[in-house]
């Protein structure tokens, strides 16, 4: 009977082990955009129309405007989006206000088995809106006419960085009442020409210039007319309510997806699309930045610094989220010309260029409430991987390192339940004593604890302390966008993702039985039942947890059972030795 039982558990394991690997093939990967199939990268984004994108609330900046013009207006020109490409950047401008409505990271691909295919972060389709938006509005802007948002021109409909050109600029041209309008574009080469191809792949930071995912946008403003010209610049991030296409995580803990601010008072303000629900931000604040966030990228707009501007977020007629900025007042006298610009950034959440372009910026990438203990975790991860060259050995080593700070209050505490080990037999025997009697059994076990030198919580504060650490690097390989598509060995070729075969979390609970071997058997029947199921249940939540985050509590388990076994075998070895 016993066989026949233990025949049928492992052939419900396998049966059930298969089942997930066959969950894992048919929704584990991103589905990729139904129009990417028949174009190709070299030709840039696709062109597809833009529905309700094109059409949103315009902030009009100490003077009514009518808004911008219908649905069916500003899509009337999307079939003639301007392509631009970089060796970085792959995006659509709409010439109907010159919005960008796509944009795709070419060094961020989809899915790892199609590097063709950019991630798309700026979208304007059915599925997904998101887009950055910028104009002039206020008495004499364009964008605040009542004929609807300008339509420019451009010199041609494809642009595409050159090799051996650092720069490239796409001028837009609009006029009006005898004002002419320049809307300027400036891109930058995003990877530096002195670096190896495979350190290009790799993505090192070293092999990326500072300013590779950041956009100009300068309006030129030539006022010809007889009358002074007066406006505002205004950009803005907009957003639909759909969810995150980056995030890989299905463990109940997911990374931010809303708005940011800068304000003197807090270098980084989140307003979640739920607040704005409820009300709108609205605060006038010099320099800083508006941004949007979502897991491992960022989009933001940078206004020019010592200018004091208005932040607002609002919730449009549409229902999509809107955060941005309105710059000061611009007067422009008859015959004279002026300019106003802002950076836009799109791309991956890499604090260093993040805190060079914008103080506080770098905060988006978002390690919680223990971003003090976090960002050394972080820097010294990053050293380790100059030296690797790998981030999955850089994590084991990064595990060795932390539990080597760590091994005096470990050894403390696995002192302490080796102790606890040592005596269990004679606890046993106190329970038997004095039966349901717990108030006796509770005064004896206290007396032998006091015999023996054992503290019944020296197990758990060593604990207790390395929990924020332990905390801090869950959110470090959780945010850090560097682990996305980086692979470690054999069948781990992405540790920003669940392991494809769910080898690693299988070892994890491994580990984890093994430890509660080590451990002495808690007094309590039922607590004693709950830990013996805790093995299983960490195993079907790890399933789906990133496989770097698994590697690392692999290996901290590995260290702590051969801590562990060390400690107890000479903890028992000295009373056998004293017995005799």
């Amino acid at each position: 009977m016993d066989i026949q039982r233990s025949i049928l558990i492992v052939a419900l394991a396998v049966v059930s082990y298969m089942l997930v690997l066959q969950w894992n093939k048919d929704y584990g990967q991103p589905e990729l955009p139904a129009q990417t199939a028949s174009v190709s990268t070299s030709q840039g984004l696709p062109d597809t129309s833009v529905p309700a994108a094109g059409s949103a609330d315009v902030p009009t900046a100490q003077a009514s405007s009518p808004g911008l013009p219908s649905e069916q207006t500003a899509a009337a020109t999307s079939s003639q989006l301007i392509q631009v490409k970089t060796d970085v950047l792959s995006l659509a401008i709409d010439p109907r206000g010159g919005d960008v409505v796509k944009l795709g990271l070419l060094q961020y691909p989809l899915r790892q088995d199609r590097p063709d295919v950019p991630f798309p972060l700026f979208e304007s389709d059915q599925q997904r809106t998101y887009l950055a938006q910028s104009g002039l509005t206020g008495a004499n802007g364009p964008d605040a006419n009542r004929d609807g948002r300008p339509l420019y021109n451009s010199a041609q409909r494809s642009y595409q960085l050159a090799d051996g050109q650092d720069q490239l600029v796409v001028d837009l041209s609009y006029s009006s009442n005898g004002v002419n309008y320049i809307k300027r574009f400036t891109f930058h080469r995003g990877l530096k020409t002195d670096c190896s191809e495979k350190e290009k792949a790799q993505k090192k930071i070293e092999c990326i210039n500072a300013n590779a995912y950041q956009v100009g946008v300068t309006y030129l403003i030539d006022n010809q007319s007889a009358q002074p010209w007066t406006g505002n610049l205004f950009a803005q991030l907009k957003r639909d309510s759909s969810a995150d296409p980056s995030s890989t995580t299905a463990t109940g803990v997911s990374t931010y997806l809303g708005a940011a601010v800068w304000t003197p008072e807090k270098p980084y303000l989140k307003v979640s699309p739920k607040d704005m629900d409820k009300e709108q931000f609205k605060e006038s604040v010099q320099g800083g930045w508006v941004a949007w966030l979502q897991h491992y990228f960022v989009t933001a707009w940078v206004p020019t610094k010592g200018e004091t501007h208005q932040v607002m977020t609002r919730k449009d007629s549409q229902g999509n989220y809107i955060v941005g900025f309105t710059g000061p007042n611009l007067t422009v006298a008859p015959g004279s010309k002026t300019e106003t610009s802002a950076v836009l950034y799109a791309g991956p959440k890499l604090q260093s260029h993040l805190k060079e372009l914008s103080p506080g910026l770098e905060l988006t990438v978002d390690y919680g409430w223990l971003w003090f203990i976090a960002q050394p975790i972080f820097w010294l991860l990053q050293h380790i991987h100059s030296l690797l060259g790998n981030w999955g050995w850089s994590i084991i080593l990064l595990t060795v390192v932390i539990k080597l700070a760590f091994f005096p209050l470990s050894a403390a505490s696995y002192r302490s339940m080796a102790r606890m080990r040592a005596v269990s037999p004679k606890m046993q025997a106190i329970k038997e004593q004095h039966g349901d009697d717990r108030q006796k059994m509770s005064q004896a076990m206290m007396e032998l604890y006091k015999k023996e030198k054992i503290n019944p919580l020296g197990g758990c504060l060593p604990i207790l302390v390395q929990m924020p650490v332990f905390l801090s690097l869950y959110w470090v390989l959780l945010e850090s966008v560097e682990m996305r598509q980086s692979p470690w060995l054999g069948w781990i070729t992405d540790l920003a993702v669940k392991d494809p075969f769910f080898i690693l979390p299988i070892i994890m609970g491994a580990t984890m039985l093994i430890q509660q071997m080590l451990n002495p058997t808690p007094p309590d029947p039922m607590q004693a039942k709950v830990m013996k199921m805790m093995p299983i249940i960490f195993t079907f939540f790890f399933l789906w947890f990133p496989a770097g985050l698994v590697l690392y509590w692999v290996v901290n388990n590995v260290l702590s059972i051969a801590q562990q076994w060390y400690i107890t075998r000479q903890i028992e070895g000295a009373a056998s030795k004293a017995s005799a």
